[in-house]
């Protein structure tokens, strides 16, 4: 795959959104990071769609369970509209614990107002 300098960054706002929407409980925002169709593997299983998505977080990340994530070291290979991407991650708990690290493994698009979402999301943890 080939490197999209503009393209390369508006995807590193599209991860930085997925954290910063999840950390604040703004989940119908954070949804609209993903593609309708979408898929979200975590834990063995995987959830299709973009209101199973939702559904599953809201669940997952009640206002106890939240915590701030923090990605780096973002590998970012763009093709066109289609993008694949690997991020490292810890997330720290309100009790400033390192509480799951591991790495998201991406596919993004890019739609037709040039805004770039998920087409799937893997967790893989450490």
């Amino acid at each position: 795959m080939a490197t999209d300098p503009a393209a390369e960054s508006a995807i590193r706002r599209t991860l930085t959104r997925y954290c910063q929407r999840c950390d604040d409980g703004d989940f119908a925002t954070w949804s609209e990071l993903f593609e309708p169709d979408a898929t979200f593997s975590v834990l063995g299983r995987t959830y299709e769609g973009r209101d199973a998505i939702r559904a599953f977080i809201e669940k997952s990340q009640g206002p106890d369970a939240r915590g701030k994530h923090v990605i780096a070291q973002s590998e970012v290979d763009v093709d066109g509209d289609e993008a694949a991407a690997v991020t490292d991650y810890l997330f720290l708990s309100k009790a400033r614990e390192i509480t799951s690290a591991g790495r998201y493994h991406d596919r993004l698009r890019r739609d037709g107002d040039g805004e770039w979402r998920f087409v799937s999301r893997e967790i893989r943890f450490l």
